[in-house]
């Protein structure tokens, strides 16, 4: 029986063309620092620090690992960098809202589902400080606080598509893989629960299709399919 289901965000409760956020994002944010930072270098090593962070191995937070990178690029800069990024995500990262969509099926099922006793994981890829991950649910209607673990830079050691992810996950909630549900919409990097022993269910309103697989090998659908999937099994 599930009693606990993570949740991806971006493209799963957070309707969204992910090339359209990355414009935005990184649009409002050049914009925002380029009275210091050229736009093409600062672009350069965010993507940089994000391909670190996919890439740990766990011996460090996904944020000392993107950290530590960005140190190497701006050298003692970086600290004074980091104190304009706080300010970026508390009153400029709204502007990024604009590149996303909304679906109110997504915030009733959740509601639906923490009334029924539920445990609730926000499992969205943690490249991001918890602010934005917080600012993003709030975008799709969500509250936090429905939620009783929330990925994010800070308190993680891995990215998806790493098996170490979601078991790092599965131990700090202290939940056994067999009685978990993974639902998201990229087939690799949401389905990479199934290496733990977690079950998945895949969205297909905005599916991310990688590396040729199967669909048919997943249970699948929208909201609706969803919740029958998971009221009835």
């Amino acid at each position: 029986m599930v009693k606990t289901i993570l949740f991806d965000l971006d493209g799963s409760l957070l309707p969204m063309d992910q090339e359209a956020f990355i414009r935005a994002y990184f649009g409002a944010l050049t914009d925002f620092m380029r009275d210091i930072r050229s736009s093409e270098l600062l672009v350069k090593v965010v993507w940089a620090g994000t391909d670190a962070m996919v890439r740990n191995d766990g011996s460090a937070t996904n944020e000392e690992v993107f950290w530590k990178l960005y140190r190497q690029s701006f050298g003692d800069e970086a600290q004074s960098d980091a104190e304009r990024l706080v300010e970026f995500y508390d009153r400029h990262f709204c502007a990024v809202k604009a590149g996303c969509g909304y679906n109110n099926a997504a915030a009733e099922l959740v509601a639906a589902l923490r009334c029924a006793g539920y445990r609730l994981v926000l499992a969205s890829n943690p490249v991001f400080p918890m602010t934005a991950q917080k600012q993003r649910m709030e975008w799709a209607g969500l509250d936090p606080n429905d939620f009783d673990y929330i990925t994010s830079y800070e308190n993680s050691c891995y990215c998806k598509p790493s098996a170490g992810y979601y078991a790092e996950i599965l131990r700090k909630i202290g939940a056994e893989p067999h009685e978990c549900l993974m639902v998201g919409n990229d087939m690799v990097e949401d389905a990479a629960a199934e290496k733990v022993g977690v079950k998945v269910f895949l969205l297909t309103d905005c599916l991310i299709e990688r590396e040729g697989k199967d669909l048919s090998n997943y249970p699948c659908g929208g909201f609706e399919e969803l919740k029958g999937f998971i009221f009835n099994s």
